[in-house]
């Protein structure tokens, strides 16, 4: 049940070009957590109203969501990866890019009528 959002203040890009983010996220996501990406899911939301150190440049705030337990090692080689990758592809400084990092519990993640736990 991974889950990566990025929700972003800049203008909605090509569709293509959000195609290709949500596709490179979710085999990164897959690699880096060990899981198969046939339960990755990736969202993508542009044009939202935010601000960063009290500023209106480009932002970006991503959700990255997991059953089972993301170490310190983990969360820390993903910030790097995702921070640099969002940079590079929407080009949201690394600066104002925040990340949360959130294991879920099983049985308050639910999947095709059932729940994980």
């Amino acid at each position: 049940m991974p889950l990566i959002k990025v929700q972003s203040s800049i203008a909605q890009p090509e569709k293509s070009t959000v195609e290709s983010l949500l596709k490179s996220l979710s085999a990164d996501l897959a690699k880096q957590i060990g899981k198969p990406e046939s339960y990755i899911m990736t969202a993508f939301e542009a044009d939202i109203p935010m601000t960063f150190a009290g500023s209106l440049d480009p932002v970006c705030y991503i959700e990255i969501k997991s059953v089972g337990t993301m170490n310190s090692e983990q969360t820390s080689a993903m910030s790097q990866h995702f921070c640099q990758q969002i940079s590079e592809k929407l080009g949201v400084p690394t600066k104002r890019i925040y990340i949360e990092f959130a294991d879920a519990q099983g049985y308050m993640w639910g999947w095709n009528g059932s729940t994980f736990g």
